[in-house]
């Protein structure tokens, strides 16, 4: 079905940011209806349930329409005018400033924003606030994979390839993804792979609904993804399949590569992670008899304390073989967050500025600060990482401005950060709805959403993208951008942080050009025209066509500056916490279809909660049997850092030494209260793939809880 009257737009949730219209309906519970929308290449008029019902969460029986400010006489939070709300968050930030340092105040962003508003909220925390310690939930999604793209290639893009290139290579080796569940619509272009004679591998400690659709799954241990890429890519050497020519031309490092990876024989190899060398054989076949090739990750070998080292390790696999700067060849990540991608290269990351430059850097620090019209020595440097910024808080850090996150649910070692969050002196929370952590804040104030304004997002292929506005917000609700507007007026800098986003943009385009990440090429007119544009596309001299933008990176160089791909040598080492007699069992976390994330939005439609309504322990069939539990049965499960209860799934596509929880809910069934902290030494990505737990029964009583709300 399509109507021309509906407003093009695209998905809130994931980095697809599937093509959808918009019809305004005039109803309170959902007030506007998803028209499918057939011309928008990467999904085609595909939605899973979550874009399908994404409409319901602008319901104002589900999502905040006024700001909450808490009492100082009860504790609660009670209604209240914006002059209240935005005069009790400058105040809080000024207070604080004042008395502790620009450094005592933090700001966290998030992934879902829109180029612009992750753009003007790393200006704000710079310019206004002065302060370096400013990072974003990002950190979590791909940030290993992004620090070994640019130790390789020279730039980091998630796929450097459109995903219309999927269905027409030769063989895909997909780890630690999901895409049946996290990213439905995508399944397709697997499907049309293998239609078209193509293969797949699956490497995933769990039979998945993805790795039924292949034609090689492999199930190592968590944590050991390192060691089954550095054993394929002893075999493809022992085997004679390196493409030394490739290599030759295009590539440097590869001795100490190829030592490193010598040193992990396949037997050993079977040992460290539970795959035959067999299997390990037949993928390499698979592999490398294709004519050409792709390794597409996602977080299983990414959030671990060697993620970055994980994924170099297949990279290595990939440029070995010459399955990189090729066509329908080449290395990518798939991203989780909706603008995951564009959300890290404008400014809301810790060490970056917009265009994805390096915050250090004194040229970088020059272009940007000319921009903003300011001194670039009153620029701060390089702040702390996403988790290392939640954990300071209370202490060096003491009050925080949060936008679109829900740490609360999502952070590793959750419990912790919820005692650091309900530490601080002043907490500030910009959310739709009243998520666990906007909870705990002295001031919430509520912001559009997705259907409610316009702005740009980059989806996971580097294709910038344009959401319309299609409704009216509630009269009580104020854009991000409207928020950062009023209170960088109210600290004393009444000019410089525009409202209108297609201004925001052109302001962003000036500072990203001559950056890694330029879209000084790009607009608005172009991006809507054009179903979207990739980056990196600079402004066109003048006179000039324009620069048509790069679906394909590193097809004649990398953007190294020599040209040449790097081999980095690697080896592979053991989880930061590893099971023993105490913690026996490996517990593992990922996302199921129906909900999204921490659950803030998804768990309040009706439709997706009865699809799936809490958190549950998927668990072996031998394992259980050993534990004495059954099907449904609560079980506790139990770390260093803490405890949760779910109901067991009891299933024989896991392996009997892993229990698998998804994250997506607080209370006592919160999977991240257990995970583990320890972080990649590179990208700072927490470990929450992998970590040691024990089991125990916990009898059968009704599960739930809700986050108390902070104590005063």
């Amino acid at each position: 079905m399509s109507d021309a009257t509906a407003v093009p737009t695209h998905c809130p949730y994931c980095a697809l940011q599937c093509g959808m219209s918009l019809r305004p309906t005039g109803t309170p519970e959902a007030p506007a209806e998803v028209v499918e929308r057939t011309d928008f290449p990467v999904n085609r008029g595909a939605l899973c349930g979550k874009g399908r019902t994404a409409p319901s969460v602008l319901s104002s029986r589900v999502r905040l329409t006024g700001p909450l400010v808490r009492s100082p006489d009860t504790g609660a939070l009670v209604p209240a005018s914006w002059d209240e709300a935005l005069a009790a968050v400058a105040d809080g930030l000024r207070r604080t400033r004042a008395d502790h340092g620009p450094d005592a105040v933090g700001v966290f962003g998030g992934g879902g924003l829109t180029n612009e508003k992750a753009y003007s909220l790393g200006k704000f925390a710079r310019v206004v606030l002065g302060t370096s310690q400013i990072d974003y939930n990002g950190r979590f999604c791909m940030s290993s994979a992004a620090a070994a793209h640019q130790r390789a290639f020279g730039l980091d893009r998630g796929l450097p390839f459109p995903l219309e290139d999927v269905p027409r290579t030769g063989c895909v080796i997909l780890v630690g993804s999901n895409l049946a569940e996290t990213m439905p619509p995508a399944l397709r272009y697997l499907t049309e792979l293998r239609e078209n004679g193509g293969k797949l591998i699956v490497v995933d400690p769990r039979r998945t609904r993805t790795a039924e659709q292949a034609d090689l799954h492999l199930a190592p241990r968590p944590g050991t993804d390192l060691a089954l890429a550095l054993g394929l890519l002893h075999l493809v050497v022992a085997e004679g399949r390196v493409d030394e020519e490739f290599v030759r031309e295009r590539t440097a490092g590869w001795e100490e590569a190829r030592a490193g990876a010598m040193s992990h024989w396949p037997e050993q190899v079977e040992r460290i992670t539970g795959v035959s060398v067999p299997l390990l054989r037949e993928a390499v076949a698979l592999f490398c008899d294709a004519p050409t090739g792709m390794v597409l990750t996602a977080r299983g070998p990414e959030q671990q304390s060697k993620g970055t080292d994980t994924v170099g390790a297949w990279i290595n696999l990939c440029l070995a073989t010459g399955r990189a700067g090729r066509p329908l060849s080449g290395y990518g990540c798939l991203t989780g967050q909706g603008n995951g991608q564009g959300g890290r290269e404008h400014g809301q990351k810790a060490d970056q500025l917009p265009g994805y430059r390096k915050l250090d850097d004194p040229a970088a620090r020059a272009h940007v600060a000319g921009v903003w019209g300011v001194d670039p020595e009153s620029l701060p440097g390089p702040g702390r990482s996403a988790y290392e910024l939640l954990d300071a808080l209370g202490g060096d850090v003491k009050a925080l401005l949060l936008m679109g996150s829900n740490p609360v649910v999502s952070a590793p070692r959750a419990a912790h950060v919820e005692g650091r969050l309900r530490s601080l002196d002043f907490l500030a929370v910009a959310d739709v709805v009243l998520s666990e952590t906007a909870a705990l804040a002295d001031v919430v104030l509520p912001v559009t959403q997705w259907a409610e304004e316009t702005g740009t997002l980059t989806n996971l292929e580097g294709r910038v993208l344009l959401r319309r506005r299609a409704l009216d917000p509630p009269a009580g609700v104020r854009s991000d951008l409207e928020v950062l507007h009023g209170l960088a007026g109210l600290l004393g800098h009444g000019k410089g942080f525009l409202v209108d986003p297609e201004e925001v943009f052109e302001e962003l385009r000036r500072a990203s050009a001559g950056g890694p990440a330029d879209y000084a090429g790009i607009d608005y007119r172009r991006v809507e025209e054009e179903q979207g544009v990739f980056w990196p596309c600079p402004a066109a001299p003048e006179g000039a066509a324009p620069h048509p933008g790069t679906p394909r990176l590193f097809l004649d160089r990398f953007a190294t500056p020599d040209g040449r791909a790097r081999f980095v040598p690697v080896t592979h080492r053991a989880a930061a916490e590893e099971t023993d007699a105490e913690y026996p069992v490996v517990l593992t976390t990922g996302r199921v279809v129906s909900q999204y994330q921490s659950g803030a939005q998804t768990r309040r439609v009706d439709e997706l909660n009865a699809a799936a309504p809490g958190p549950f322990v998927e668990l072996h069939p031998r394992l259980a049997e050993r534990i004495g539990v059954a099907e449904g049965e609560r079980i506790t499960v139990v770390s260093r850092r803490g405890r949760a209860v779910a109901p067991a799934r009891i299933t024989a596509s896991i392996r009997p030494d892993t229990v698998f929880m998804p994250f997506h809910w607080a209370g006592e069934g919160r999977a991240n209260t257990l995970v583990n902290p320890a972080l990649d030494p590179v990208s700072r990505m927490p470990e929450f793939k992998v970590c040691a737990v024990r089991l125990e029964r916990a009898g059968n009583a009704a599960t739930g809880g809700r986050t108390s709300p902070r104590s005063r």
